[in-house]
């Protein structure tokens, strides 16, 4: 097995959303805001190479979206998933799977891309088969008024209309074990309901890949939580069990949206679980 981390393109949210009820005096020590109260985003994604698979974790916002769309989200940099692909000897069709942590449009968007004369939407992966779960799908296709400018319909439904998704099983408990993909699946509902956070077994480790269950460094200490969070009560229950067990097990916690840490260890301290190390992908893969 090979892990590559593949750059989709960074992006600015606003800080106090990020961050929710936390006083920016607090959270502006590891995540600074600009002039605009906006802190600098990520959409790292993963790349596994295993055998004859080779499986995307997450896509990041894609580029189908207007101009004017784009503009909310303070666009910098110039890494593009064809990039990062290519840096590594690859191309989006030798894709042969790609899990979605969950459906939102920064983490699938990259997923969907217009068709050749822009009159509708096909697989920017021709040849893989898109993974989500059953229940998120139904929460996503049929989104509550708090989430739904997250969920597009055209980020989602032409996977469904391509014939190409497919659905992991639900745990009983909060990990599915020996997933279809290889790897465990710890399944969170605080951010959104069932998202899946990948746990790969690699030499002798366990990588992490937090998606929104973690979004930076900076979110650590449990309270902690993101304003996008649909039960933040939850997400504080869930991010103390899950942080809990990577300081037990000296997990590799590779982080999605921060745009200045890769990948992190965790420690137990007085004040809780905190940082141990930070590393750099090249350090661990």
């Amino acid at each position: 097995m090979k892990l590559y981390p593949i750059e989709s393109g960074n992006f600015k949210l606003d800080g106090g959303a990020m961050f929710g009820v936390v006083p920016k005096s607090l959270w502006q020590r590891t995540n600074p805001a600009d002039s605009n109260n906006m802190i600098d985003i990520a959409a790292r994604c993963l790349l596994i190479e295993d055998g004859d698979r080779l499986i995307l974790i997450d896509t990041g916002m894609g580029d189908k979206q207007s101009d004017k769309f784009f503009g909310y989200y303070y666009m910098w940099g110039d890494d593009t998933i064809d990039k990062s692909l290519a840096k590594y000897g690859f191309h989006r069709d030798d894709i042969t799977d790609v899990f979605m942590t969950h459906l939102h449009f920064d983490h699938c968007g990259g997923s969907i891309q217009w068709n050749a004369d822009r009159t509708g939407y096909e697989p920017a992966f021709k040849n893989a088969a898109f993974w989500s779960n059953a229940d998120h799908w139904q929460w996503a296709t049929k989104p509550n008024r708090r989430e739904q400018a997250s969920f597009l319909k055209e980020n989602i439904l032409p996977m469904e209309e391509s014939g190409q998704l497919k659905f992991t099983e639900l745990p009983k408990g909060h990990i599915l074990k020996d997933s279809p993909l290889g790897f465990d699946i710890f399944f969170a509902d605080g951010h959104t309901d069932k998202q899946m956070i990948p746990m790969i077994h690699y030499k002798g480790n366990t990588i992490c890949f937090m998606a929104d269950l973690l979004p930076t460094a900076g979110h650590l200490p449990l309270p902690f939580v993101m304003g996008y969070d649909t039960r933040p009560l939850l997400t504080l229950d869930e991010k103390e069990l899950f942080l809990n067990m990577a300081a037990d097990n000296n997990f590799y916690l590779f982080l999605e949206h921060d745009a200045h840490n890769e990948i992190i260890t965790v420690q137990h301290t007085e004040k809780g679980v905190r940082m141990k190390d930070v590393l750099h992908c090249n350090d661990i893969f």
